[in-house]
This record gives structure tokens, sequence and C-alpha cells, in this order.
């Protein structure tokens, strides 16, 4: 299951970390979010050990959505060494995700 990422555990779970992290910014109304959602809960499952799969629900965790600009849900941040690698707006097909990842890994 994918890691809830909050303001108060972002840079513990996220800056931090040593592996490559994959954050989905998604808010309960949003209907692409919740199209690409399944997938990045499969996601968390496949790269379970090898990267760090998290969910920033944008209306509870203002702060961190704030500091990297988020105005367009979803949006899906790629972090590697606690800087933002790469970036998806909007909903795309697993495949677009995945390579994104695995291209940090």
């Amino acid at each position: 299951m994918a890691l809830e990422i909050t303001d108060a555990n972002f840079e513990e779970l996220v800056i931090n970390s040593d592996k490559p992290v994959m954050l989905d910014f998604w808010a309960v109304w949003c209907g692409p979010c919740r199209m690409i959602a399944p997938i990045v809960e499969e996601m968390s499952t496949e790269y379970e050990g090898k990267a760090v799969i998290g969910k920033v629900d944008v209306d509870n965790n203002q702060e961190v959505a704030m500091k990297y600009g988020i105005r367009n849900i979803p949006t899906v941040l790629f972090v590697k060494n606690g800087e933002v690698a790469d970036k998806q707006v909007g909903a795309a097909p697993k495949q677009v995700f995945t390579a994104k990842l695995d291209a940090l890994l």
C-alpha cells in the first residue's frame, strides 16, 4: 500500500529517503486522481524495497503542495536524493510512471 505522506512526515520519508520516491499529489474530489490510484497502489507493491511510493492529499497537506508549486492534480513527482528528478502532470498510463521511476533506480 502506498505510504500516506503528510507535511509532518515529508522530510523523514521523502527528503531523507535512500531510495527513489514517487509522490502522487491527489485529492478526494479529483476524478483523474481516482483513475491513477490503482496504478499507484500496484506500483507500491511491485517496487517494495526498491522505491518509496507515497500519496500526498493536497487538501490536508498544503505546505508540501505549496513548496513544490503543485497547481494541477494529479501531479506525480519523482524524487531522488531529496531533489525532484522528474514529474508527470495529469493522468497517464502505467508505463509512463514505471519508465520514469525505473530511470531513477
